[in-house]
């Protein structure tokens, strides 16, 4: 006869929970893909951004790009492409934050993850110090990518996580 050890639950199984209350109450919004603000928003995945309320967004309005220090990496504009030449947006904000994670490493993470599994991770970590000069890198690479057939309005922003402001960053100075 075999006995079953209980399950811990997990904060997975939390998600899943909420997930099954939500699909009980929702309905189809009938909406597509595109989004109909036509504007996609590149930000860190920090958890005390709350994009859509920052912003006075709805389900619908925006794509969402997310990723550690809303840096803008190859796979970040692979997602810009397909958003702009796929699904028909026009402008990006790109929004980072004070108080980024990012500014408390150094390219020297990568050495560490290599001693510790054996293998040096072919991305870059993108730490940075001064958050304003790496807005007006992500604006840069943005407005200079050859696949980006809208940069006119691309626009960088630092969002005050004890504020809740956003501070626009001059990608000239």
């Amino acid at each position: 006869m075999s006995t079953s050890v209980p399950r811990t639950t997990t904060v997975t199984d939390r998600l899943v929970e909420a997930n099954r209350a939500y699909a009980a109450r929702f309905t189809d919004p009938g909406m597509g893909a595109r989004p109909v603000l036509r504007v996609a928003v590149v930000a860190c995945m920090d958890a005390r951004l709350d994009l859509h309320a920052a912003l006075g967004l709805e389900l619908g309005d925006c794509h969402t790009i997310r990723n550690a220090g809303g840096v803008v990496t190859d796979d970040t504009i692979r997602s810009l492409t397909i958003s702009q030449r796929a699904l028909g947006t026009r402008s990006v904000a790109l929004i980072h934050h004070t108080g980024c994670g990012l500014q408390t490493l150094t390219e020297d993470f990568r050495h560490e993850l290599e001693l510790e599994v054996g293998q040096r991770p072919a991305w870059a970590v993108e730490a940075f110090r001064d958050v304003d000069q790496d807005v007006r890198q992500s604006v840069q690479r943005v407005r200079t990518s050859p696949f980006l057939p809208h940069t006119d309005d691309v626009r960088g922003f630092v969002f005050d996580v004890t504020t809740g402001l956003l501070r626009e960053i001059d990608p000239n100075s």
